[in-house]
């Protein structure tokens, strides 16, 4: 059985990580993706730390499964090389700032007309329109200006990043939607599409809830440290040993919750009795809740609490993660061998499909592995092939 994507050919002029990370997933579910880097240097995170045997670590996690090619898109030949993989292309993806695809000549208008099937997806800081389209973004950046920030850490405290670069890997999930979705289009139509996703874009349509509390309240959301702003208890407690987290979402469950603790007396409280009030009075709550959860260590905490439904869970470092039963059981640590690294672990693919699952297709490549194959299957003979070279083109 084919791959949910088997025979889609994707032109990737992706660095970093949104637009990287995009086509990654595309990998995994089959595409063919060439990754197109410029020749000597290459994407910028291949000198990112940590390294593993001379690679780095954190190239090989957001680029399994890709071809790696080098060419100098400088140079007419360059250019020349790239047209000749559009026609044949069916997804061209970049992550630059606005303009400088214009200036190469592979803008979309330009694109579009050397193949008018082909999709074509911008990812960029602040999207190709508005008076920040030309500012540049990192993932911190956009975490500030989209919101993010100003709920995430404790109250009082300094504002806190989310611990890991949501800012890209948001816009590399939204642009993998909008991809799959012309996709879908084309199939019907036989028409390509431009898509423009912006990391603040996408960081302002996940802000879930902190945007309508807003809207309707007028009150500006603030850091909550681990308290969800709707219901109570749903937030981390102590326990002689560490911390866990305990969610609490209807008043059935607080009833059930009560009965575990003792705590009997606080059902019918007038304070506690709806999932409003005990919002309200949560510092009240809470100071009653976090005496009886130092009473015990983690562990046994979530054996009581799991006995009787009430979702609940350990905080785990990214090595229990890693070990984690469950993390296992669904495949998502898994081994590729690389062709200098050796052996490394990366994380699998969480989408889990009865017919054509996404699975790792294999490594990170190494820069321009898959130059002399790509040339050869665009038409060019081993004598160009090597001229190309020496001039500096490949």
């Amino acid at each position: 059985m084919e791959n949910m994507l088997s025979g889609i050919k994707v032109v990737d002029l992706t660095r970093n990580l949104s637009g990287p990370y995009c086509t990654m997933l595309l990998a995994d579910m089959g595409a063919d993706v060439v990754k197109i880097e410029t020749p000597t240097i290459g994407d910028d995170t291949r000198k990112a730390a940590p390294f593993y045997n001379g690679e780095s670590a954190y190239f090989m996690s957001v680029n399994r499964g890709k071809k790696s090619m080098t060419l100098n898109l400088k140079a007419t030949e360059g250019k020349e090389i790239l047209r000749k993989m559009i026609q044949r292309g069916d997804i061209f993806i970049e992550n630059n700032r606005p303009g400088v695809m214009e200036r190469l000549g592979f803008d979309y208008k330009t694109v579009a007309e050397i193949n008018p099937g082909i999709i074509y997806a911008s990812i960029s800081g602040f999207g190709q329109s508005g008076p920040y389209k030309d500012k540049g973004a990192y993932d911190l950046v956009v975490q500030c200006l989209g919101g993010s920030m100003s709920i995430t850490g404790n109250p009082g405290e300094e504002p806190v990043r989310v611990g890991y670069s949501i800012g890209d890997i948001a816009a590399g999930m939204f642009a993998i939607a909008g991809i799959l979705g012309a996709l879908h289009v084309r199939d019907k139509t036989g028409k390509g599409q431009y898509l423009d996703i912006a990391m603040l874009d996408s960081q302002v349509a996940i802000l879930e809830n902190a945007i309508v509390r807003y809207s309707t309240t007028g009150q500006i959301p603030q850091p909550l440290g681990t308290r969800h702003p709707s219901f109570t208890p749903f937030q981390l407690y102590m326990a002689t040993d560490g911390y866990f987290a305990v969610c609490v979402v209807n008043d059935k469950q607080f009833k059930t919750l009560c009965e575990v603790l003792d705590l009997e007396q606080l059902i019918d409280d007038a304070s506690f009795i709806s999932s409003a009030q005990r919002t309200k009075n949560n510092k009240e709550l809470n100071d009653i809740l976090e005496v009886k959860f130092k009473s015990k260590q983690k562990d046994k905490w979530m054996e009581l609490l799991e006995k009787v439904g009430i979702p609940c869970g350990i905080v785990n470092n990214i090595r229990d993660v890693i070990e984690s039963p469950q993390v296992k059981a669904r495949n998502m640590i898994v081994e590729v061998e690389h062709p200098v690294a050796g052996k490394v672990k990366i994380a699998g693919n969480p989408i889990k499909a009865t017919l054509t699952p996404p699975s790792v297709q294999g490594p990170a490549p190494t820069l321009g592995q898959d130059t002399e194959n790509v040339l050869k299957e665009i038409g060019y003979a081993p004598e160009e092939i090597n001229r190309l070279r020496t001039k500096g083109i490949v």
